[in-house]
């Protein structure tokens, strides 16, 4: 029983550090808590959900074009609510009461255009089961990490293996001086969130299909377990976030 936990809390736990993941890029350059991201992680499940679902695209044009508006959602966020602020020299505190707005307009506006009931998501990697001993490991188990593993390495390729990354890193260190560089900071910040909207929408759709279901609550509680994740991991470090995750999704297995 113990060690099928375990497992089981590895699996949710890898879900829980993708959507840490986003919390800890856009602390990394803003050092601003992003608490609309628990809300993007739901948009991108429901929008998930629409595009296998009702358009019938398949799941993975579903998942990737998902993505791709999950990604553009982000990025909105930052052009018509953040970067004004920053123009201005608004206080922190500032930015961090509009997150908490957009992510309230996201949930509401979901559950306008899309409902607010529970709806069904297919399992996206089938019903297969593998037995260690007397653990059960389902195929989803083992596919949730396997790509939460290979998105994290992607993440931390452009992160710390190419130029957008080292412009990434140079703003978080100091905006001024990149600026005088030639470093486009605000473009910088927008891919930042571009990616953190991405990282939440697989770890939505991950999510939604292990449980097979989404509605557009599901990014509260998950939100606020995969920022503990972020703090716990230490906020801003992506290997953080990952370690983060899985010590909140066993733990909470295990309890």
């Amino acid at each position: 029983m113990l060690a099928q936990q375990v497992f089981n809390g590895l699996a949710l736990g890898m879900g829980y550090a993708l959507i840490a993941v986003g919390y800890s890029l856009v602390f990394g350059i803003l050092r601003l808590v992003n608490f609309s991201h628990g809300s993007i992680y739901a948009f991108g499940a429901e929008i998930a959900m629409v595009f296998i679902v009702s358009m019938k695209f398949g799941i993975v044009p579903g998942i990737l074009l998902s993505m791709l508006v999950t990604g553009v959602l982000g990025i909105m966020i930052d052009k018509i609510a953040l970067e004004p602020l920053r123009k201005k020299g608004s206080p922190p505190i500032a930015s961090l009461i509009t997150t908490i707005g957009i992510s309230n307009i996201i949930t509401n506006l979901l559950i306008v255009f899309i409902g607010s009931e529970k709806r069904n998501f297919p399992n996206i990697f089938g019903y297969g089961m593998i037995k260690l001993g007397k653990v059960s490991i389902t195929l989803t188990q083992v596919m949730m990490c396997v790509v939460s593993v290979v998105l994290m390495l992607i993440l931390v390729f452009i992160v710390f293996k190419t130029k957008i990354g080292l412009a990434m890193r140079a703003s978080q260190q100091n905006a001024k001086a990149a600026k005088m560089m030639g470093i486009d900071v605000n473009f910088v910040i927008s891919f930042t969130f571009f990616l953190a909207g991405v990282s939440a929408t697989l770890a939505g759709a991950l999510v939604g299909g292990y449980y097979e279901i989404v509605y557009p609550n599901m990014g509260f509680m998950a939100g606020l377990k995969a920022f503990a994740a972020a703090v716990l991991g230490g906020i801003g470090s992506l290997p953080g976030a990952i370690l983060g995750g899985l010590i909140i999704g066993v733990s909470e297995c295990m309890a």
